[in-house]
């Protein structure tokens, strides 16, 4: 008995605090409305900034609220602040318990991206809104835009990648040329390095070849050593003659003594012609 009496007053005390609970979201709901109707009004006589403070105190009051962050997402994509409008129309979508409302809230996303020249994201999300509405006339023409927008977008990509290849292309065609500039200028500059060393090789080596001619190997001039190897010569030459052996004239005194002889006979015979003469009249004058 005690047991069904406690169960009885915890089943009460449940339906109590559910009871409390259902009129605090309703009464919730119910201000949440009265903000959205105001902020609606608002919007009416084009004051954004606040009709905009009316629908955030419906979605404070109800966060779950579809209508607070649908109305505020479409008052921020009237003022032009399309990121913030985008932000709460996808809030929206995630709130939204039907179709009707996700619809609205997609078809709206689609339009903030076509702004936004996102065309290709444009055409998925009105795919979603024709999900939820397929007989809404208006997203099926936005959808088509929207795919010729992504086509023509995807075709100036391709361009764009094309110029930009292209342009990859030249700059590094035109470094390429410039490296081998640079190294036809390095080869140049090393070949004429290399000639210079030649020439200046072969000046050296011709200098050396000059002072080897004038110098032999001890480091004497080599005129010296052929006019001494000359003078060595006609020692070896001189020491080549017979010398003359005691008791015997020598060849030069030969020649000396045979030389003195002709000339003693010459006198004598010019002497004994000079006395055949002597009986000779001598003319002292000339004829005329």
């Amino acid at each position: 008995m005690k047991i069904l009496v406690a169960i009885t007053l915890v089943l009460t005390s449940l339906f109590s605090f559910s009871q409390e609970e259902n009129k605090a979201q309703l009464l919730a709901a119910r201000k949440a409305n009265n903000f959205v109707y105001e902020g609606n009004e608002l919007v009416k006589d084009e004051d954004f900034v606040s009709a905009e403070m009316e629908y955030r105190k419906a979605i404070s009051e109800q966060s779950t609220t579809v209508a607070g962050a649908y109305n505020l997402g479409t008052t921020y994509f009237k003022s032009g602040h399309l990121d913030e409008s985008l932000y709460r129309l996808e809030q929206a979508t995630e709130t939204a318990s039907s179709k009707a409302e996700k619809h609205k809230a997609f078809h709206n996303i689609g339009n903030i991206l076509m702004q936004n020249k996102k065309c290709k994201e444009a055409v998925e999300v009105y795919k979603n809104a024709l999900r939820n509405n397929p007989a809404d006339d208006e997203t099926r023409y936005n959808l088509a835009v929207a795919k010729a927008c992504a086509k023509q977008q995807e075709k100036e990509d391709d361009k764009n990648k094309d110029d930009k290849n292209d342009d990859q292309e030249k700059q590094d065609e035109n470094k390429e040329n410039q490296d081998n500039k640079e190294n036809n200028k390095d080869e140049n500059k090393e070949g004429e390095d290399k000639e210079d060393k030649k020439d200046n090789q072969d000046e050296g080596d011709q200098d050396k070849k000059d002072g080897e001619d004038k110098e032999d190997e001890e480091g004497k001039p080599k005129d010296e050593e052929k006019d001494k190897g000359k003078g060595d010569e006609d020692k070896k030459k001189e020491q080549e003659k017979p010398k003359p052996q005691p008791g015997q004239l020598s060849p030069q005194q030969i020649k000396n003594l045979l030389e003195a002889m002709n000339n003693q006979e010459q006198k004598v015979q010019e002497k004994m012609n000079a006395e055949k003469q002597k009986g000779v009249k001598v003319k002292t004058e000339k004829d005329w």
